[in-house]
């Protein structure tokens, strides 16, 4: 059995007549008749039963045409994949990411994607509503959280890096008020709380969810403060200037904990669910310029390269790096 038979058989039980089956196939009726009658003997199975007006599969046949179906779709994808692979990749692709991880990470990753393959064309939207990726025309997203409750079903999802929110202050500020040493020990401490939107709505960041490492349990803290802000970036700035302790992606702050401007508090706690993922509207193939994307940015974030060196054993702290 080959290719030319799975076409035969699935062309007949699509048309249900011989003859149908020969003009679609731009053959004899006799011909099709034949390379029946040969199949079904080389099988030693009976795939059709006949009548004057109607050919319809047994229950062998069916089983065939079901699988054949399966197999011919296989082929046609790899035949696909393997002439789109001669080619140089081209096209636009359409993203969204969020504002801050977007500017920081994912756009110097799409320069070096774009140079890589020239014939690619970008469109990042930065955001900090996830829209409805398949309405909107948008090809995925690069976000700070899984797919929606909602969208998991309809969205496919991928991980691409590990990220944690964590804890940390300016070390002028941990001298002037103390090191917490508990979560207890939050309530006494100006907590400053960025107020963003996810693409589901508001969350609640008044309400720190951390995690004590691998443990199970997430506890709820209340972030009680003084000062608060839809900007990470302007809360970040607050942080260093010694204003209090804030909740932050490490992402976002890595230089400042390696250069030692920033501090890790109560560093046996994290946030879960920070990770980076890809996120993008289902389709049964997608074009080799999204798979190649993906890759790519699955291997420039695997090592987080936001995690850099802490600062040496000699460095006081709080000192800072010299721009």
């Amino acid at each position: 059995m080959d290719r030319s038979d799975l076409l035969l058989v699935t062309a007949i039980r699509r048309h249900g007549s011989l003859a149908t089956t020969a003009r679609a196939l731009q053959v004899t009726p006799s011909s099709i008749t034949k390379r029946l009658a040969a199949l079904e003997a080389s099988l030693g199975l009976r795939l059709f039963q006949r009548t004057t007006r109607r050919v319809s599969p047994t229950a062998e046949g069916e089983a065939l045409c079901t699988r054949a179906t399966r197999l011919l779709a296989a082929f046609e994808e790899l035949e696909a994949d393997l002439l789109e692979r001669q080619q140089e990749p081209s096209g636009p692709i359409r993203l969204v990411a969020t504002f801050g991880f977007g500017r920081l990470w994912v756009g110097p990753a799409l320069a070096d994607f774009r140079h890589r393959y020239p014939g690619v064309g970008i469109d990042l939207q930065l955001t900090e509503r996830l829209p409805d990726l398949a309405v909107e025309g948008f090809d995925g997203a690069i976000w700070l959280w899984n797919a929606p409750g909602e969208r998991a079903s309809e969205w496919v999802s991928r991980r691409l890096a590990s990220n944690q929110r964590v804890l940390v202050a300016s070390a002028d500020y941990l001298r002037a008020h103390g090191n917490p040493r508990t979560l207890e020990d939050l309530a006494v401490h100006n907590c400053l709380v960025v107020r963003e939107n996810s693409g589901t709505g508001d969350r609640h960041f008044a309400h720190w969810r951390l995690q004590r490492g691998r443990e199970p349990q997430v506890l709820h803290m209340p972030a009680r403060g003084s000062m608060s802000s839809n900007s990470g970036e302007l809360v970040r700035d607050w942080c260093l200037a010694g204003q209090g302790i804030m909740l932050r992606s490490l992402w976002d702050i890595g230089p400042q904990l390696a250069s030692g401007a920033l501090v890790r508090v109560l560093p046996e706690y994290a946030m879960p669910d920070a990770d980076i993922h890809w996120l993008a509207p289902y389709q049964p193939q997608t074009p080799r310029r999204i798979r190649l994307l993906v890759d790519f940015l699955a291997q420039r974030f695997r090592d987080q390269p936001w995690k850099l060196k802490p600062p040496s054993a000699g460095a006081p702290p709080g000192s800072r790096r010299k721009p």
